[in-house]
């Protein structure tokens, strides 16, 4: 399995090789378009390799998509909190009626009670 996951982990550095040697040409990227940069005062802008531009947005997508299922998962994450809690409740519970229901036996008795 281990030589698996390097042989998608080799194809995929081909992929990503080849896609930056194909895109190597330079963009310039401005904040705003020219003439709201002109009227806003902001002509910020930047020249990048276009294959920089385009790994930036496969990670932009990673991490939004990352951040709405988190967001959106919270429910389950809650529910499954609650439950824990609920089970943990339950145990010491449990161990608290067992404890009163062997007070009066023997512990050899009570023992054998817990195993079976």
């Amino acid at each position: 399995m281990r030589y698996v996951r390097y042989a998608l982990v080799a194809a995929l550095a081909v992929v990503l090789i080849t896609v930056a040697l194909a895109n190597r040409g330079v963009v310039t990227l401005r904040l705003l378009p020219d003439t709201l940069a002109g009227f806003a005062g902001l002509p910020l802008a930047i020249d990048v390799p276009l294959y920089v531009v385009i790994f930036a947005g496969i990670v932009a997508g990673l991490l939004i998509g990352f951040v709405w299922e988190w967001l959106r998962e919270h429910k389950h994450r809650a529910e499954a909190a609650r439950k824990a809690r609920e089970v943990t409740a339950m145990q010491r519970e449990l161990k608290h009626v067992k404890g009163q229901r062997d007070k009066n036996k023997d512990e050899v008795l009570a023992l054998l009670d817990d195993v079976g």
